[in-house]
């Protein structure tokens, strides 16, 4: 099998960050997998497998993910990896999960990124954590800035949801895993059919069964309510699943009204509302 043009990405990738604030693919640092050490492994992303590291020289710790490259290949997946990279060396923000390195070995391709203790939303919902109104105002208002940051970046996420959601030590949220995010400029409309099902907004559906106007950056705010309904009920105010054919999933966004908890507060009901 040929190698993939690595080269010419690494060169691509480090020319347009050369004038970046965080180069990915620093120059002046030639940055492998030797200067970081390995503590222990934390399991399989979306990427690949990810470990907890150390970098050697500063003894910051970061999550190191990996994949692949010949699994790359056999799973199709080359271009969202270079997607991925693409998006998130030109992004940081505190409510992110950042992209500090990246680089590769004759099989592998590595992500060093923040390191994430907390857990993702996902298990605790499975955990049966019950999250307080103001935990998940917190959160809304975390993805509010990291989601208007985005805009600012012409990016739309189009995952939003509890397992792209990691927590740090102190609690904070921060969302990851750009796999099948876009970028779209001025005046621009995505039409991809992208997500996953239960958390994606009825006009991402409309767009594929009409091939009408298609849709932007609303459509993650869509989701970022979908899924603080969840966090504050245990359950979706939808009842979609990833097996539901579009045609009756069009058909439910418009027959099904959703029921809010006599419990919450006024001001939540009127903000999930907004969302």
């Amino acid at each position: 099998l040929p190698m993939f043009h690595w080269g010419k990405w690494k060169k691509r990738m480090g020319a347009s960050a050369s004038a970046a604030k965080r180069p990915v693919f620093d120059e002046r640092e030639d940055v492998n997998f030797d200067h970081f050490q390995i503590l222990r492994a934390i399991g399989k992303g979306s990427f690949g497998k990810v470990c907890i590291v150390q970098k050697r020289d500063t003894e910051k710790m970061y999550a190191m993910k990996y994949m692949n490259k010949q699994q790359c290949i056999e799973r199709d997946e080359v271009r969202n990896v270079f997607r991925e990279l693409e998006i998130l060396q030109e992004i940081e923000h505190v409510f992110l999960v950042n992209l500090w390195y990246s680089f590769q070995d004759e099989e592998d391709m590595f992500m060093v990124v923040d390191l994430l203790l907390g857990g993702d939303l996902r298990y605790h919902l499975q955990q049966n954590v019950q999250f307080t109104e103001e935990t998940v105002r917190l959160y809304i208002c975390e993805m509010a800035l990291a989601l208007d940051y985005l805009r600012s970046q012409h990016i739309i996420h189009r995952d939003v949801k509890p397992d792209n959601i990691l927590l740090d030590e102190q609690g904070h949220a921060h969302l990851t895993d750009f796999n099948i995010a876009t970028i779209i400029r001025d005046g621009e409309r995505a039409t991809a059919l992208a997500g996953t099902k239960p958390y994606m907004a009825p006009e991402i559906f409309h767009s594929f069964m009409n091939g009408g106007t298609g849709y932007s950056f609303e459509v993650d705010w869509w989701s970022l309510g979908i899924m603080a309904y969840e966090l504050l009920r245990g359950w979706r105010p939808y009842d979609i699943h990833s097996s539901n054919p579009v045609e009756s999933l069009v058909q439910l966004f418009s027959t099904v009204s959703v029921q809010y908890s006599s419990t919450w507060s006024k001001e939540m009901i009127a903000l999930l509302r907004k969302v």
